[in-house]
């Protein structure tokens, strides 16, 4: 598993709204991309999965991130090694609802990262 650079410091949390609005954002900008849209906000045991895309046959994971700036980091920074953690463990709990896994299928997990008016996408930021 790739390890993100992580950040210092605090920043403040973003509200549900003002998420669900960059969490949309993302999902139009990766559609402008050529990635269809599977899910958003899919909830299992272990977290939350801001957006599930399909690219040709992968599914791809996807974690939404916003910062305001810089200063700490970027957006992309704040994605630990403990929050890649559970996104894997929630995605193969979403791949088992749906009789699949990551050996039957193609996935990655991808970063979209906004800080400040700049977009940073990772794909493939990590793996199993």
């Amino acid at each position: 598993m790739a390890q993100i650079p992580t950040r210092t410091g605090g920043a403040s949390q973003l509200s549900a709204q003002q998420g669900a609005a960059w969490e949309h954002q993302a999902r139009l900008w990766l559609e402008r991309k050529g990635l269809r849209f599977v899910a958003a906000n899919v909830r299992e045991r272990w977290g939350e999965i801001d957006l599930i895309m399909k690219h040709r046959h992968v599914i791809v994971f996807v974690e939404v991130r916003y910062r305001r700036s810089a200063r700490f980091g970027g957006a992309a920074a704040s994605v630990t090694f403990a929050k890649q953690h559970k996104l894997l463990q929630t995605a193969r709990c979403w791949l088992a609802r749906h009789s699949e896994s990551f050996d039957t299928v193609d996935c990655r997990f991808d970063v979209l990262a906004f800080t400040g008016n700049q977009v940073e996408w990772i794909e493939n930021a990590f793996s199993a």
